[in-house]
């Protein structure tokens, strides 16, 4: 049986491995919540997540309690897996017993789930939070130091993975857009070269008769040249 070193170690070693391989975020979520679990002596562990619209969702939960729990905390906008990320602040909740003036609806449904006690760690890069770390134990107490230290590490890789693969993907969008643009100049410039020479006119002359078709028509610009180059229009 390994120790618990080797363990942590391998944990951080599979998370870093996503920043240099491809994985899937819900993949990269639920092995830090299953290790995570395991590493720290938690009941139970899950994910919220923030969404393209940056609504709140439970991306990855290890039994049904934790997800339950999650799922509530967003229904009543309250909780300390909500406030975690709100504030950017861990927000560790040694004995849920004792919450009921702070977050009310919260309280009852922590009540109901059975566990004792809850440790919310941001996932948060410099001033982005995207999310929350939330750790479910069936007892009272703190995490001790050294734990709260080493799910906030293995917190931070995955956050770094999932923005690394956001601005990959935003980069790819950007640059497909971009080719568009470049594709589309393309085919202005072939409609222009195409009317200036049938119809005998210089090529700023050929772009304002493109360009007046399209805004009296509205349509698109490229459209416009498409269906010249293609022979569907005729100018």
């Amino acid at each position: 049986m390994r120790s618990r070193e080797d363990h942590l170690l391998h944990t951080v070693a599979s998370l870093a491995d996503s920043l240099v391989a491809d994985f899937h975020v819900v993949d990269l979520l639920q092995l830090l919540v299953e290790e995570c679990t395991a590493l720290f002596d938690a009941s139970a562990a899950g994910i919220l997540l923030q969404g393209s619209t940056g609504e709140l969702e439970v991306i990855a939960s290890t039994n049904e309690r934790s997800e339950f729990i999650g799922l509530m905390q967003l229904q009543f906008g309250e909780g300390p897996c909500v406030e975690a990320v709100t504030s950017g602040e861990v927000v560790s909740v040694p004995d849920l017993s004792q919450v009921a003036d702070r977050w009310p609806a919260f309280a009852a449904a922590a009540r109901q789930s059975g566990f004792a006690s809850l440790h919310a760690i941001p996932m948060r890069l410099r001033d982005a939070t995207i999310g929350s770390l939330n750790l479910f134990r069936d007892r009272v107490g703190e995490l001790n130091r050294p734990d709260a230290i080493a799910a906030r590490a293995l917190t931070d890789i995955a956050t770094i993975s999932i923005l690394q693969q956001r601005l990959v993907e935003e980069s790819s969008i950007a640059q497909a857009q971009l080719q568009r643009a470049l594709d589309s100049r393309v085919i202005i410039e072939q409609a222009k070269g195409y009317l200036a020479q049938s119809r005998g006119l210089d090529m700023d002359a050929a772009f304002q008769r493109i360009r007046s078709h399209a805004r009296s028509t509205q349509t698109r610009l490229t459209d416009v040249a498409a269906a010249i180059v293609a022979g569907d229009l005729t100018l």
